[in-house]
């Protein structure tokens, strides 16, 4: 369950949120590095993409799943 909260508030944390990457955050220079890397874009699908898809618009409901099986056994 803390999984399921901290995850986006971490990610939130780092600059990723739902209005985009905050500036000068540790998002926009990672966003920055990834540009960079790939000749001026973020690739789809890439980390940072998808920690920015993760602040928009939270975890899906497949990661919530696997979140919390993976993280139940642990518990157990």
């Amino acid at each position: 369950g803390v999984a399921l909260v901290g995850v986006p508030l971490c990610i939130g944390a780092l600059g990723f949120t739902g209005a985009g990457i905050a500036a000068g955050s540790i998002a926009a220079k990672m966003m920055s590095a990834a540009a960079i890397a790939n000749g001026g874009g973020v690739a789809a699908g890439s980390t940072v993409a998808v920690l920015q898809s993760i602040g928009a618009a939270g975890l899906s409901l497949g990661a919530k799943i696997g979140l919390t099986s993976a993280l139940g056994s642990v518990g157990a």
